[in-house]
């Protein structure tokens, strides 16, 4: 039986997000909002809930995602439901449920929790944040050049680009990857009795991922494997010249990963992620790839698309810290009558767009004790004879200086502090 104690912790893999860290989140996600609408991005919010066909039938059966890691459970009335593991899926199924394939192409930016059951480590949790985008509709190179130059553009916002690299491979068209699959399973039947369990169960259903396996014996028998790129038909060979020719136009750098692959049998063509040294081994900050067959796999019109997702928790780590916000104007009542007064400024403030902490009790020291900790540029105080008077003292909290000035030129007064 579970302690009483225990019941009163958070369920191992999540966390109670504090204000300090909240706002390294909620900067992160600003950031991401506003050079998305830059770039013609609409935002979208897809249930945390949905059936669980939505991620079984799209991310595979043999998935590490749909096999270990999704939470799924019976509703009361019997239907299957799982927690959202990732944000493409939901906004694949967003389009036909919706009717919305006749307005394509479309632009979306979408950010909130997803959730996944693994192993908790730094920067990983099993509730976590993600911010991502999908174009949809848009068969050229030209959404692939887009969508790396955003991701591209959001991480340099946020003064990562010189810690980042961009890793680029091509998947080919559904036509080189079967080509490369026939080859890729010559290859692998000479070690079937070698590979992890989990890779001998892809084997026949979805080989490709065996490339993605993090077991030490997988990896060293597929570091001789035959690469993709030598099964490419002329038309992807052309897709991937576009991407590259496009990138180098734009100054963004990048460097050719071989080995980076994406499972299914919807992604075709673009794969990539930016990576970063500074988070260790799992060192993946933003991922993402063409995905053309989806929404037909999901049961919708033939749709091509492309997008990413970042992890929010694992970019606040490379932030660190963000901007400085605006300082708060301390009001202190100190007299006996003074509290209504005080509250009422501290209103009239804050509707003109100032931060005021609000100093509820405690003697003048203790007050503006609070209002140093809450790092408060000046202060309002407000006793029973500044009332009488109509005047506020106002006291300028890094360099001690107070000043008398008249209730009614008070805005005027602190607008230097803003």
């Amino acid at each position: 039986m579970t302690s009483k104690k225990n019941n009163l912790q958070p369920v191992r893999g999540t966390q109670d997000i504090l204000p300090e860290e909240n706002r390294l989140h909620r900067y992160v996600e600003s950031v991401a909002l506003r050079i998305t609408e830059l770039y013609g991005f609409g935002e979208i919010s897809t249930p945390l809930l949905e059936f669980t066909d939505v991620f079984s039938r799209t991310l595979g059966d043999t998935s590490d995602i749909v096999t270990k890691e999704m939470y799924t459970f019976r509703d009361r009335g019997g239907d299957c439901l799982t927690l959202r593991p990732e944000g493409t899926a939901g906004v694949a199924r967003a389009l036909i449920s919706n009717g919305l394939a006749q307005n394509l192409p479309l632009k979306y930016f979408y950010r909130g929790p997803m959730f996944r059951y693994e192993r908790p480590q730094k920067g990983r949790r099993r509730q976590f944040h993600q911010v991502g985008v999908e174009v949809l509709g848009v068969a050229s190179s030209h959404a692939d050049i887009e969508v790396i130059a955003l991701a591209h553009h959001f991480l340099s916002a946020l003064g990562l680009d010189h810690i980042i690299t961009l890793e680029l491979n091509t998947l080919g068209d559904l036509e080189s990857r079967r080509s490369y699959r026939a080859t890729l399973l010559n290859y692998l039947a000479v070690y079937k009795d070698d590979l992890s369990d989990d890779s001998r169960a892809r084997l026949e259903k979805n080989p490709l991922r065996i490339l993605d396996s993090k077991d030490e014996g997988d990896r060293h028998i597929i570091a001789d494997a035959p690469l993709l790129k030598d099964s490419l038909n002329d038309a992807s060979r052309h897709f991937f010249e576009d991407l590259q020719e496009g990138l180098v136009r734009l100054s963004i750098p990048y460097k050719l990963n071989d080995k980076l692959v994406r499972g299914m049998d919807y992604y075709c063509h673009t794969a990539f992620e930016f990576t970063s040294t500074d988070l260790g081994a799992q060192g993946t900050v933003l991922a993402g790839g063409r995905y053309d067959g989806l929404v037909s796999e999901m049961g919708g019109p033939v749709t091509p698309g492309i997008g990413w997702a970042a992890g929010v928790e694992r970019l606040s780590m490379l932030v660190n810290t963000p901007p400085e916000e605006q300082r708060p104007i301390a009001v202190i009542p100190t007299g006996q009558d003074t509290t209504s007064d005080a509250l009422m400024i501290a209103h009239q403030l804050r509707r003109k767009g100032f931060r005021v902490e609000y100093g509820y009790t405690g003697n003048v020291g203790k007050r503006l004790k609070r209002a140093n900790a809450a790092n408060a540029c000046a202060a309002v105080i407000l006793g029973d004879d500044e009332i009488s008077r109509n005047v506020g003292l106002i006291r300028d909290m890094d360099s001690g200086k107070q000043t008398e000035v008249s209730m009614d030129l008070i805005d005027d007064f602190l607008s230097k502090f803003r």
